[in-house]
């Protein structure tokens, strides 16, 4: 590596508010800086600091889906009204029975998302605007339902499940904090970096299976439905024909991000407290606001 050039990339990191950066080769850090302060505080971001996914904790929540599913507590094409009960919306029973667990991940559940405060899942929130599956829109509050279906199925809240599943296996460390009505993962972030070796490994993690669903891991990466062709279950899809943008419904053409990668996989979280944090994961790099670490799937020692 260049010294010059390493000196401009440390600069270039510092004047756009980069709070952690790491250079990975092999699965093994061969640069790491820290910028700024941590989130309370005046003391100094550094390598144990926690920062907030946003909504780039929606990866850990599709994955999580994935593995109920595997064991046999749940099924995408189960409707949600098994899981959390009938009245969990305010649609009339006829249709809130067609809104299968699906709908959640792929952000099709035709509920209307232009309501006041499209983050709040109360039922009272949760209106009929089309059939499932016939409408794509960015909402956050049947995204956040997840954790209640997966409690329900699993028998254990979302930070417990996570922690059993995924978390304790592969050295993350994190916590789950309830911001109004979100709630939220915090880590540093070389676990956000081990998470992302894991997917990039295809759910192995030094050759043990964490997520054996070959299957649901591809399908979680690939178009989830035709409406939105660069969404997958909770990720966005480069490469696509089109793609639609937060709040809009007409789709536009070509790449979502032209310069990119076409098979680059990513998570954006559209808004954050300060700063907003862009993900992004392909076969070989992942990207965060915060945290922008270059990955190659191999050897996960000497983390």
């Amino acid at each position: 590596m260049e010294e010059e050039k390493l000196q401009e990339l440390e600069q270039l990191l510092a004047q756009n508010g980069t709070r952690a950066f790491i250079l990975l080769k092999d699965g093994k850090i061969a640069l790491e800086y820290y910028f700024g302060n941590r989130l309370a505080g005046n003391q100094p971001f550094q390598e144990n600091s926690a920062w907030y996914w946003a909504s780039a904790g929606k990866t850990l929540t599709a994955t999580l889906v994935g593995i109920a599913q595997e064991e046999g507590q749940l099924s995408l094409d189960q409707p949600t009204s098994e899981i959390l009960g009938s009245g969990w919306s305010n649609l009339p029973p006829e249709k809130e029975n067609l809104i299968q667990i699906r709908h959640h991940l792929s952000m099709t559940t035709g509920l209307d998302d232009g309501v006041d405060n499209a983050d709040d899942y109360s039922p009272e929130n949760l209106h009929y605007l089309a059939d499932p599956g016939q409408r794509w829109a960015y909402h956050n509050a049947p995204y956040t339902l997840l954790d209640n279906v997966l409690e329900g199925a699993t028998g254990s809240d979302i930070a417990t499940y996570f922690q059993q599943k995924i978390g304790s296996k592969i050295g993350m460390t994190g916590f789950w904090q309830e911001i109004g009505h979100n709630r939220v993962f915090f880590s540093d972030a070389r676990s956000m970096a081990r998470f992302g070796l894991l997917v990039l490994a295809e759910g192995i993690w030094e050759n043990k299976e964490i997520i054996s669903d070959q299957h649901y891991l591809q399908a979680m990466v690939t178009p989830s439905q035709a409406l939105n062709k660069s969404y997958g279950y909770l990720w966005w899809l480069n490469g696509q024909e089109r793609y639609m943008l937060p709040g809009i419904q007409n789709p536009l053409p070509g790449s979502f991000i032209p310069n990119g990668p076409s098979d680059m996989i990513w998570f954006v979280a559209w808004a954050g407290m300060g700063n907003s944090c862009v993900w992004f994961l392909l076969k070989s790099w992942y990207w965060c606001g915060w945290a922008k670490i270059r990955i190659k799937a191999g050897s996960l020692s000497g983390f």
